[in-house]
């Protein structure tokens, strides 16, 4: 079986329909047990106190939020190459996703910034990228919204897609590009001096794999909803060609 047969519409509805059940439960238990378990079985830290579990919601968002954008890059360049339209409806639905994850990430990185820097915001060179990485997520939604035939608006975001990707880098990368910042490494790393500790780091491993859930879910969903929006549209501008 190849990938290239859910570039058709309807195999793509058929098995998102069969498979969305699953995943909304996996994405609502993993959701849920990672959230009670990091917000009341994990300890405080001895230096952030209580602050230390927005971790919790924060990580995740922004993982989602800088990923998110990555997946949109791929399905854009598939359109590009191959010109599936089923990959740049995905993209299209990934978007308002990635948005709304990246303004979690900003409002949770404020609130756990305060407690830790005494202020809501730096313009540290990590959060600076991912509040350009916020307004490039608006521009390319208000891009689609703007261009009234899909295959041109998908060229236009395609591109759009390219070049925000390296804020989306910057933002993943930024704490090693510039060591001057204020925000720091990442939470999960390989080294055991820079990862969080154990206490920490399994409950947000299933916070992870929860958002990561939640957001293919919703990605699926939505590509479905646009799918069957232009097979409307199809129709309409049909009876208006035949009256």
């Amino acid at each position: 079986m190849s990938i290239w047969e859910y570039a058709n519409p309807k195999k793509f509805l058929t098995t998102s329909e069969r498979v969305l059940p699953v995943l909304w439960v996996l994405a609502g238990v993993l959701c849920a047990v990672g959230l009670i378990w990091g917000f009341f079985f994990t300890p405080d830290d001895y230096r952030q106190g209580a602050s230390v579990k927005i971790m919790f919601v924060h990580v995740p968002a922004a993982f989602i939020a800088i990923n998110a954008w990555f997946m949109m890059l791929v399905a854009s360049l598939i359109w590009v190459i191959r010109r599936h339209h089923v990959s740049a409806l995905a993209a299209k639905a990934a978007a308002p996703v990635g948005v709304v994850m990246t303004l979690i990430a900003l409002i949770t990185g404020a609130l756990w910034g305060h407690q830790i820097w005494g202020t809501w915001w730096v313009w540290d060179p990590r959060l600076t990228s991912f509040l350009v990485l916020f307004l490039f997520y608006l521009g390319y939604i208000a891009l689609w919204s703007a261009i009234e035939d899909p295959d041109t608006a998908a060229d236009l975001t395609s591109i759009l897609c390219l070049v925000g990707s390296v804020f989306a880098v910057l933002s993943r990368y930024a704490v090693l590009f510039w060591n001057q910042g204020l925000h720091q490494g990442a939470s999960l790393s390989l080294d055991k001096e820079e990862n969080v500790a154990d206490a920490f780091s399994t409950p947000l491993y299933v916070c992870m794999a929860g958002f990561g859930f939640l957001f293919l879910v919703l990605v699926l969903y939505r590509t479905g909803t646009e799918i069957r929006a232009r097979r409307i549209r199809a129709l309409m501008m049909r009876e208006r060609m035949d009256a």
